[in-house]
């Protein structure tokens, strides 16, 4: 299973949001990490892969073009978590799961699915808010939510839009580690979009570098974050060190 574009090009009112995006077939069982500045088009580029904008160029999922795919069936290959949150505010947490979980295969729940639903908030260690409405929840809470919504789903390919902006260190750390694991366990095609570049690092098998709707770069974290494009996209002076395990440690100061 791997994932490819080529020559992906989007412009809202005729501004260039995406232009002549490419990148390498990305790998089953790898996370990649989309890094950039603000406004960079990551996430018009999550909303062309999975076909929610009408982008010029071509995905394709295992050499197959996935703009000859009809709606449905992209949506059951290519599983997008948007940076918002959004859900019907007088549905519970559970209830929200819960249609993540059936969205494809009818309605009808059966005992089966609900025990496939408590189990997924039990491993997002979210089971106390199950039955939480969503008004109630922080905006943390929220994007955890949200991240069991994606994962309870068995998708091909997972976008994930900025899946911890909102998460203290210790959440961070736990939903990235999740996704990686879920995204190896399942031989998929994970892609998540990090501000957090020592995240990246840290999580990530590879890592693609956008910059005013152009990939700079890609690769693996050592090699990309080494390279003089990335404190040029950022505008700070960054240092590369090693932390007591071997991983890489990033450093940034203002230029």
């Amino acid at each position: 299973m791997t994932l490819h574009a080529h020559g992906l090009n989007f412009a809202y009112d005729r501004r260039p949001i995406l232009q002549d995006v490419a990148f390498a077939k990305l790998r089953p069982g790898q996370l990649t990490a989309l890094i950039g500045p603000n406004a960079s088009g990551k996430s018009t580029l999550f909303r062309a892969i999975a076909g929610l904008v009408s982008a010029t160029g071509t995905v394709t999922l295992n050499d197959e073009d996935l703009g000859r795919l009809s709606a449905k069936e992209r949506l059951s290959r290519i599983c997008f978590m948007p940076q918002f949150f959004a859900a019907n505010a007088a549905l519970t947490v559970f209830d929200v799961v819960m249609m993540a979980h059936k969205n494809l295969s009818g309605w009808r729940v059966d005992s089966e699915d609900m025990d496939t639903v408590a189990a997924a908030l039990h491993d997002s260690q979210i089971g106390h808010l199950s039955d939480a409405y969503i008004s109630e929840l922080s905006g943390g809470q929220a994007q955890m939510v949200s991240v069991t919504q994606a994962l309870i789903r068995h998708s091909d390919v997972y976008l994930f839009d900025e899946p911890t902006s909102a998460l203290d260190l210790n959440h961070q750390l736990r939903v990235l580690g999740q996704i990686r694991s879920a995204i190896k366990a399942r031989q998929a095609v994970g892609i998540v979009a990090l501000h957090d570049l020592n995240l990246a690092a840290r999580f990530a098998d590879h890592l693609l570098l956008l910059r005013q709707g152009r990939v700079l770069a890609e690769g693996p974290p050592a090699d990309i974050l080494h390279r003089p494009q990335i404190a040029e996209t950022y505008g700070v002076d960054i240092h590369i060190s090693k932390g007591p395990k071997e991983d890489l440690v990033v450093h940034a100061y203002p230029s």
